[in-house]
């Protein structure tokens, strides 16, 4: 099968952006200047973000590379489960306004740089700290590898494709570029880029969902030449809740999940205040309305039958359905279109995956490193151990990628979603004066994470969705928020045992001292 053709008009225009935000990268670190050997400064750009940075800022480390291929690419293949994404980015902003400003009070006067340092202080536990550093990263290893994928995908599209280790050099330029920018110049570094990534997507969304419908004779002709078992949900039978119930779950989960990331919980962190968390929580769903235009390429990849062109047949060969959008983006926009489109696409990439390799490396330096093998480290010496962290863990993605087929960090990110929403309890309870108990939310911890694995392994790990049979009825739902349900009933129910035996000898709850 033919390799993909050189697009050099599309290429230029995409090194031209790809060395401009390398550039911003390394400027970041004069940006707001800061003593970048604190791990405070480096890690968390000294919690100096305002309104419209932390708005660019979240928005490129939720909406990421690998959401503006795989979205598409569902809604491509699948047809109307995929939009579950559109109303998961409604609900988490009520989320993130009903608890990240308080979060982010508590840190600002304690001190704290992460969630597990939240919980060791409100929980007076360092098991329990652990098991929710230890989650966040290992959930945060497969969502940096995916967005490498992403970036494989568009230099697919770019012609940029060869034969045995020259297929992979510019994936090894684009990780030295992340590499170097990250490591100098921090948290700093994705803030400044994600302003240029968001408002190449936005110009690209936007002139997708008003250039492709006139190609194709409008919007009624594009849904026309959509299969109709892809436009709705299908209709469930007599004794089971079908698409309705795994439409529904995915929804709600993926939204209580999404802001347990470390990299989502480091941007909410870095804000200035807490109002300017409320302010994002408003703010914020402009992105999903973009998204909502975003998962439409889906459909009009359809009826642009790209998937039928044979210049694209290596594409789709390689990565599926993954390819779906570069096809349609190459078929219906000139070339310095398309590489402006790629460009967003690759720094969309670029932007999340520094972020959560920052993350990651702050979870590590305090919640292992200095909690456990160093607890008398200095600024410096923390801020060295996290740089050298978030090198570790972006070199294990390239190596991930490079190693294992795409599939496989798509089923390990299938996992990560599963293992991050069970720190729920501990995090989001937390926040609340309830007398949970750290035994208790680590027994829940572990019942939800063993049960939630074990769901997705009935599946062969290849989909999200596990088959509930509650009695006669049939509950298809994602396997996340089964087992986070789970883990709540154990958490509250074990800790209602634990308080009623303390009170009953006398003893204290040792977090009652914590402060709000």
């Amino acid at each position: 099968m033919a390799p993909l053709a050189l697009q050099p008009v599309a290429l230029v225009v995409f090194l031209v952006l790809f060395a401009l935000v390398t550039v911003l990268g390394f400027m970041g670190a004069k940006w707001r200047r800061g003593d970048l050997d604190t791990l405070h400064e480096w890690g968390l750009g000294g919690r100096r973000f305002g309104t419209l940075i932390s708005w660019f800022l979240l928005g490129g480390d939720l909406y990421t590379a690998y959401t503006f291929v795989a979205v598409p690419a569902l809604i491509y293949g699948a047809g109307a489960i995929g939009f579950f994404a559109v109303p998961y980015t409604i609900i988490i902003y009520p989320v993130l306004f009903v608890f990240f400003p308080r979060l982010w009070r508590v840190c600002k006067r304690n001190g704290y740089l992460t969630a597990p340092e939240f919980v060791r202080g409100r929980f007076d536990s360092r098991a329990l700290s652990l098991a929710v550093a230890v989650t966040g990263i290992l959930a945060t290893m497969p969502y940096i590898a995916l967005q490498l994928v992403g970036m494989q995908v568009v230099l697919a599209a770019l012609g940029l494709q060869g034969s045995g280790i020259w297929a992979d050099i510019p994936l090894f330029v684009a990780f030295i570029v992340l590499a170097a920018f990250t490591y100098t110049s921090g948290l700093r570094a994705p803030a400044i880029i994600a302003v240029v990534k968001d408002l190449l997507i936005y110009a690209t969304v936007i002139a997708a969902a008003i250039v492709i419908p006139m190609q194709l004779g409008g919007w009624a002709k594009i849904f026309a030449a959509v299969p109709a078992a892809k436009l709705t949900l299908p209709v469930p039978g007599a004794a089971s809740l079908g698409s309705y119930s795994a439409y529904a779950t995915l929804a709600l989960g993926s939204a209580l999940a999404l802001f347990l990331y470390p990299h989502s919980m480091t941007g909410i962190l870095a804000a200035s205040s807490g109002r300017v968390i409320k302010r994002n929580a408003a703010l914020l769903p402009a992105y999903s309305l973009v998204l909502g235009l975003l998962a439409l390429l889906g459909f009009m990849a359809i009826a642009y039958g790209v998937a039928k062109d044979p210049q694209f047949a290596s594409g789709f060969a390689q990565y599926k359905g993954n390819f779906a959008v570069p096809a349609l983006i190459l078929k219906a926009f000139p070339g310095w279109f398309a590489g402006i489109a790629f460009a967003a696409i690759a720094i969309g990439a670029l932007v999340p995956a520094s972020i959560m390799s920052i993350a990651t490396a702050n979870i590590f330096t305090r919640d292992i490193y200095k909690a456990f093998l160093r607890p008398g480290a200095t600024d410096l010496q923390e801020s060295r151990m996290a740089k050298l962290i978030s090198l570790i863990v972006k070199l294990g993605a390239l190596a991930f990628i490079l190693g294992l087929p795409a599939t496989a960090a798509i089923e390990f990110q299938l996992l990560g979603g599963i293992w991050i929403i069970q720190t729920l309890p501990a995090i989001f309870c937390g926040l609340s004066r309830m007398r949970l108990r750290a035994g208790a939310l680590l027994t829940g911890w572990a019942c939800g994470m063993v049960v939630g694995t074990a769901m997705a392994a009935s599946t062969g790990f290849k989909s999200a969705i596990f088959a509930l049979h509650m009695g006669g009825l049939l509950a298809p739902g994602y396997a996340a928020l089964y087992a986070v349900i789970i883990n709540l009933i154990v958490s509250f129910g074990l800790s209602f045992l634990l308080n009623a035996m303390s009170q009953s000898s006398g003893r204290r709850d040792p977090a009652e001292h914590f402060e709000f």
